[in-house]
């Protein structure tokens, strides 16, 4: 998966492309759904979280997420669950 890691720019040319690193994240991901699921798959709810870096050098976190909150919370405890299994 693309941007794992602590340096997301590690191997990132293009420092000033912000939106297509996020689409080519988007890519990748859309990739590996394709690769585990096959066809005749659906995509259901989405969340995303991107950490942002300002000019200034303040850190920010943009949270998008189109369902009720509480449907967003589970999701997210979900997938905190799934990285601290494959962490192992």
């Amino acid at each position: 998966m693309a941007g794992t890691g602590d340096n997301p720019q590690a191997g990132d040319g293009d420092d000033h492309a912000p939106r297509a690193r996020l689409m080519q994240e988007v890519a990748d991901q859309m990739d590996a759904i394709e690769s585990d699921f096959g066809d005749g798959f659906e995509i259901g709810r989405v969340i995303t979280i991107v950490e942002v870096t300002g000019p200034d050098g303040n850190v920010g976190i943009r949270v998008r997420a189109g369902q009720l909150p509480w449907v967003s919370l589970g999701m997210l405890e979900w997938a905190k669950k799934s990285l601290e299994a494959a962490a192992g």
